[in-house]
């Protein structure tokens, strides 16, 4: 998984309108990219929602957030109207943005062993590099975290 000090790959994302999304659209200020593993699932609603009600003091802070996952931008945009999500999102429905940062991961449920997102969050600066990593989280609690992070730099 990429860590800090290290430059986060450029690529073309697809936004749920069908657009084109890039991590370099961002430059110049920080970005919190956090993965999740599908949209309008439990738990990936609960850390979407918590991300957007949290949307205005990132951007005090100086702070783009961009939430991703692999599923379609249809299913995407779904996901958006249905929690009335704020904060961007993109799709890579291909997982070659995924893969190549090390989040999409082997992971294993009740016995079975499948691919899928390992659920992280990056804090970007404003050069693209890597400020801090969260492997691994644990949604309750976490945008708040984020914030925190994001405030202190």
């Amino acid at each position: 998984m990429i860590e800090a000090g290290e430059q986060m790959p450029d690529m073309d994302l697809t936004a749920p309108d069908g657009g084109t999304v890039k991590l370099s659209d961002y430059h110049g200020k920080k970005l919190v990219l956090f993965f999740y593993p599908k949209a309008s699932t439990p738990g990936c609603t609960t850390e979407s929602k918590d991300f957007s009600a949290l949307l205005r003091e990132f951007e005090k802070a100086g702070a783009a957030v961009l939430g991703m996952s692999a599923d379609s931008p249809k299913r995407q945009q779904n996901f958006i109207n249905k929690q009335e999500l704020t904060v961007d999102i993109a799709s890579d429905e291909s997982t070659e943005f995924l893969e190549k940062i090390g989040v999409w991961a082997e992971k294993k449920m009740y016995g079975k062993t499948y691919m899928g997102i390992i659920r992280s969050t990056f804090l970007i600066g404003p050069d693209g590099k890597v400020l801090q990593s969260w492997p691994k989280v644990k949604v309750k609690g976490h945008a708040e975290e984020v914030l925190a992070a994001v405030q202190a730099v």
